[in-house]
């Protein structure tokens, strides 16, 4: 009695604890909500705008550029007065003379202009958008992924929920069979044909299930809290799994799946954009041994005494030619430089395609693995439960021991939390079979 008081004040601390919506979801309704809500998901999400934007930065290199300026100068240098005279229009005989051009008065002046630059020839500008197209590719495939791992941990925490929730029923039902072996001890030695200790170690033997009941009750709490934080919910909110995950069956040969895996997977298409990103550095590199040239226009007013005055106006158009001729070995270092990153990307991308091909083989193999451990599991579980019910019988009858009876329930236990355990691993080798072959989300989605 004191036992179950204590545990029912554990129970309503614990319900006063942890506040927070519940809701009660199916796998899939999770995985959509947290493909909507996930900030990973969401983060990346944003990154692959940005990157998209980049191109848009990138090829407006293209166009013209075009510039409103608006400056006032002052000055008394005779430079600086002679072209500002000249400019506004204001300048005369006087000032020829020797004294007005070596110590001119302060003069001033406000200069308006538009200014046009228009690319014409630019080696660089096409390469360095290839760049910023496979920046946005890398961007995209990046979120894609994102995509696919969050669904995928979704399932994974969805599965530990469901563990959670079976263990939690399974020690429940051990607390049940230690209270019944507790009254038979009670019982027979009040009747005087048990022994005080026995009574007393059924007794100890409740309040350690009881204590497990403790722990499971806020396992499972932490594993609906944990999910309901991979969904995307607010903090302290909770969700209840609305179905029991599926086993997933896998269909096809292992080549086939390795196949379809290297075709698909987000990664290794993100190592072969990396190549292509390459590429165009190595180009971007090369163009820098050749000429640009320019066209450039500019209209300008000058007035001494206002901005945006017109004492005098004037224009200037023109082209430009720039050819570097030797920067200190700079370009070709920097083109060793890009043909080594495009190197690396080569060997990077065979070196993920052989770390595909043995996940995918792993995964296989420890799906297989987790069947046989799911048939063992299930077959101990059936066991145990006839161990219990025979032992229980022969205490009953003073053929066997308390010890013995409480050593069966302690492996009735533990089988009844193994197999819960075995269960939600075999589904969740299932969905890693489909997360190596980049086709989980897809899956699940169906």
């Amino acid at each position: 009695m004191r036992c179950s008081v204590i545990w029912l004040a554990v129970m309503l601390l614990t319900a006063g604890t942890v506040r927070g919506e519940v809701l009660n979801l199916s796998l899939k309704e999770s995985i959509v909500m947290a493909l909507e809500k996930n900030n990973s998901v969401r983060g990346a999400g944003y990154n692959a705008d940005a990157a998209a934007k980049g191109v848009s930065i990138a090829g407006s290199a293209y166009y013209p550029s075009i510039f409103f300026e608006e400056t006032f100068a002052a000055s008394n240098a005779p430079t600086q007065t002679f072209m500002m005279k000249l400019d506004e229009g204001r300048f005369t005989e006087s000032d020829f003379q020797i004294n007005n051009l070596n110590s001119p008065s302060t003069h001033h002046d406000f200069k308006t202009a538009v200014t046009a630059r228009i690319p014409i020839y630019n080696p660089a500008l096409s390469p360095t958008r290839s760049m910023a197209i496979k920046d946005a590719e890398a961007a995209k495939l990046t979120f894609t992924s994102s995509r696919e791992e969050t669904a995928f941990q979704v399932f994974r925490h969805y599965l530990e929920v469901q563990t959670a929730a079976a263990q939690l029923v399974a020690v429940e039902k051990g607390v049940a069979e230690a209270r019944e072996s507790m009254r038979l001890a009670t019982v027979r030695n009040e009747a005087g044909v048990g022994l005080k200790s026995d009574e007393l170690r059924a007794r100890t033997h409740l309040s350690a299930t009881e204590q497990r009941q403790i722990t499971a009750h806020n396992n499972l709490i932490i594993a609906q809290m944990r999910l309901a934080m991979m969904v995307g919910l607010a903090s302290g909110s909770r969700i209840e799994p609305a179905e029991q995950a599926p086993y997933l069956s896998v269909a096809g040969t292992r080549e086939s799946l390795i196949t379809g895996a290297l075709a698909t997977r987000s990664d290794m298409q993100l190592r072969s954009t990396e190549i292509e990103k390459a590429d165009a550095a190595v180009g971007l590199a090369r163009s820098a041994y050749l000429p640009s040239v320019g066209g450039f226009a500019s209209y300008q007013l000058n007035s001494r005494d206002t901005p945006l005055g017109v004492d005098n106006d004037s224009w200037i158009a023109g082209l430009s030619l720039q050819w570097t001729i030797f920067d200190g070995f700079k370009r070709g270092h920097e083109r060793k430089r890009a043909a080594a990153q495009r190197a690396a990307a080569v060997e990077n991308r065979e070196g993920s395609g052989k770390e595909i091909a043995f996940q995918v083989q792993e995964s296989l193999l420890r799906r297989e693995e987790m069947g046989k451990r799911l048939e063992v599991a299930r077959h101990a579980l059936l066991d145990a439960e006839e161990t219990v019910r025979l032992l229980t019988m022969r205490f009953e009858n003073s053929m066997a021991t308390m010890l013995e009876l409480l050593d069966a329930q302690t492996a009735l236990d533990q089988a009844r939390a193994s197999l819960a355990a075995t269960e939600a691993g075999y589904s969740l080798a299932g969905g890693r079979v489909f997360h190596m072959t980049g086709t989980f989300l897809e899956e699940m989605l169906k």
